[in-house]
């Protein structure tokens, strides 16, 4: 186990290294100009060649790459072009929120997507197995963005059940210790703060768990049918055993495990695909600060965050693998 762990681990090395390179290379090909956007469409030649000097935009692009790469080997992800502030302390400002937001989306998707997925295999060739299937359909095909705004129309401007926005009712003047605000409200025993915290998840959690549950619907829905037709699941069927004794042991635990593996995948795409979600619920996390750098030209936030991103994701694939190694005897790992 220890020996696959740091074989994946050495094999990351060169998968961020070209992502790095792919990274620096679109920022660059972005349309505009990053000094530009600093000081305005009427700055002067003069004021933008000295912004360009002082972010070593003026240098050769090779040199500029190897400063990168070099303060990113001592682990410095860089400054803002627009904040000045370090780009690392700007993430772990506002990974939590996006963090929350993509586990609210999972905890969606997984709670109702597996059920579904269990009943559609149940029923096959039914009216729950077409409904359920045609569902899956329609939430993969419904763009994000509209339907965080059909979202927002019904539920917080017509039936005003749910806030439109945000990540929590500003005039509750919270305690923020983690910036993980449903955490927060329960460690500072905030109640009110952390139900409110809650209730902004529910919008912008649902519109972002769509694509991840009807892909979770589909994947348990095929993995169950596949095992119900398999030889040790009828020979469990004219032993007797009970219904439930057959779903439990022989279908849902041999079913699971391709469940498990993408439910892992999921959960790094969630992280990766807020963008949308964050901007149309004014949700302060990494999506729209991704959306302001990318406006802004900010070269350093681009790099830092989205590299930083794509760790996170190679981190949970490699969890997902060693979990599946664990609980699938089928599979050894070394």
């Amino acid at each position: 186990m220890l020996r696959f762990v740091a074989r994946r681990l050495l094999l990351m090395v060169p998968v961020l290294f070209g992502l790095s390179v792919l990274l620096f290379v679109w920022v660059r090909a972005l349309p505009g100009d990053p000094a530009r956007a600093l000081l305005g469409e009427r700055a002067s030649d003069a004021g933008v060649a000295r912004v360009n000097e002082v972010y070593g935009f003026d240098r050769p692009v090779l040199e500029q790459y190897g400063v990168y790469v070099g303060a990113l080997l001592r682990g410095d992800l860089g400054t803002s072009i627009q904040t000045g502030r370090p780009v690392t302390s700007s993430f772990l400002e506002y990974f939590p929120a996006t963090l929350e937001l993509a586990l609210a989306a999972l905890l969606f998707a997984v709670v109702l997507g597996v059920p579904l997925g269990y009943l559609a295999a149940r029923h096959r060739g039914g009216f729950i197995d077409s409904a359920v299937v045609s569902g899956s359909l329609l939430g993969v095909v419904t763009p994000v963005f509209f339907l965080a705004i059909l979202l927002k129309l019904v539920f917080a401007s017509w039936l005003g059940w749910l806030p439109s926005g945000l990540r929590q009712e500003p005039r509750l003047d919270a305690t923020h210790v983690t910036n993980f605000y449903v955490l927060d409200g329960i460690l500072t025993g905030e109640w009110d703060a952390a139900w409110d915290a809650v209730v902004h998840l529910v919008l912008p959690g649902i519109a972002l768990g769509t694509i991840p549950l009807a892909i979770i619907v589909r994947i348990t829905r095929a993995s169950v049918a596949e095992v119900l037709d398999e030889d040790h699941v009828r020979t469990a069927r004219a032993k007797g055993l009970a219904a439930g004794t057959i779903s439990r042991r022989h279908v849902l635990r041999n079913a699971l495990l391709p469940v498990m593996t993408t439910i892992g995948l999921q959960a790094g795409l969630l992280l990766s695909g807020a963008v949308l979600t964050e901007t149309v619920f004014s949700f302060n996390g990494i999506g729209s600060y991704l959306f302001g750098a990318i406006t802004d030209r900010d070269y350093p936030v681009l790099q830092g965050f989205i590299l930083f991103i794509a760790l996170v994701y190679c981190l949970i694939n490699l969890l997902v693998d060693v979990l599946h190694g664990v609980v699938d005897p089928r599979v050894r790992v070394s």
